[in-house]
C-alpha cells in the first residue's frame, strides 16, 4: 500500500480512558498517511475533552455532540447553554455524534428526540454539518431530519441497506464506513457499501472500537482507517489512491477544513 493522505472522520482518541497513549497513536497515524482526524464528542463533558485535545494538535478537529445514550445531558438549561458555548470554539467543525438509538434503551425516545432537535437547532444557527448516529431508528430519524432539510452531515458507521442509503443520498448526506465492513457477514451491508457514490463516501475508524480485519481483537486506532480504505477499494473495484484522494476531499469539504 502506497502512502496516500487519509482523513479519519470519526474517532474517540481524546477520551481520558482511550486505552493507548494518544501521542503514539497520532504518530502511527501520521506515519501511515492519516493526516487529518475528527475527534467526536458524545456528551457535554466529552466534547470539552475533545476540544482540549484538539487544541494541542494541528490537523485535529472536533465534532461536539451529545450521543443518544447521553440525551438527558441537554434536558437541563445549564448544560444546554454550556454545550452551545462549546460550539463557538474554532476547533469545532461539526455537531454530533447525535441521533437516535433504539437498539439500546439507555434513554427514552422522548429524551433522544429532544436532544437531537436541540443539536439540529444549533447546527442551523452556526451553519455546521452534523455527524449522525442512527441505530434501528431510521423511520423516526428521517421525520425529524426533514424538519431541518438544509443541514449537511454524515451518517456515521453506516450498516443499513440500499433503502436507507437511497434515503440518505436523496437528502444529500455523506456515508461514513468503518471496520465493520471488513468483518460483516451481512450481504445487504456490503451491497450498500458498494453502491455509495465515491463523492459521498467518507472513511472512519470509530477508534478504539470496531477494529478492522485483520486486526480484530486489538484496540482500534486512527492508522487503521487505511485498512478500511484498502478493503473498500477492493470491494468496490477502485484504486486505493483514488479512494483516498476523494474521501479526504469529501471530508475536507463537509467539515470545511
Amino acid at each position: 500500500m502506497g502512502m496516500f493522505n487519509f482523513f479519519d472522520t470519526h474517532c474517540h482518541i481524546h477520551e481520558p480512558d482511550f486505552p493507548l497513549p494518544a501521542k503514539e497513536a497520532l504518530e502511527r497515524a501520521n506515519n501511515a498517511g492519516v493526516s487529518k482526524l475528527m475527534c467526536v464528542g458524545t456528551s457535554v463533558e466529552d466534547s470539552k475533552n475533545a476540544i482540549k485535545f484538539a487544541e494541542k494538535n494541528n490537523n485535529i478537529w472536533v465534532s461536539a455532540g451529545v450521543h443518544p445514550h447521553a440525551a438527558k445531558d441537554l434536558r437541563s438549561e445549564t448544560s444546554l447553554a454550556e454545550f452551545a458555548l462549546l460550539i463557538k470554539n474554532k476547533k469545532v467543525k461539526a455537531i454530533g455524534e447525535c441521533g437516535l438509538d433504539y437498539f439500546y434503551n439507555h434513554t427514552s425516545k422522548e429524551d433522544q428526540e429532544y436532544a437531537l432537535r436541540k443539536q439540529f437547532e444549533l447546527a442551523v444557527e452556526y451553519d455546521l454539518p452534523m455527524i449522525f448516529h442512527v441505530r434501528e431508528a431510521f423511520d423516526d430519524f428521517w421525520k425529524i431530519y426533514d424538519d431541518y432539510p438544509k443541514v449537511a452531515g454524515v451518517i456515521h458507521s453506516f450498516t443499513a441497506t440500499k433503502k436507507e442509503l437511497s434515503e440518505a443520498l436523496a437528502r444529500g448526506l455523506f456515508i461514513g464506513l468503518n471496520g465493520i465492513m471488513t468483518f460483516t457477514k451481512i450481504k445487504e451491508q456490503l451491497d450498500a457499501a458498494r453502491e455509495v457514490p465515491l463523492t459521498k463516501l467518507v472513511l472512519e475508524t470509530d477508534a478504539p472500537f470496531l477494529t478492522p480485519n485483520p486486526l480484530r481483537g486489538k484496540i482500534n486506532e486512527p492508522k487503521n482507517v487505511v485498512l478500511v480504505g484498502d478493503f473498500l477499494s477492493q470491494l468496490r473495484g477502485e484504486h486505493l489512491e483514488q479512494l483516498a484522494i476523494q474521501t479526504t476531499k469529501n471530508a475536507e469539504g463537509l467539515f470545511k477544513v
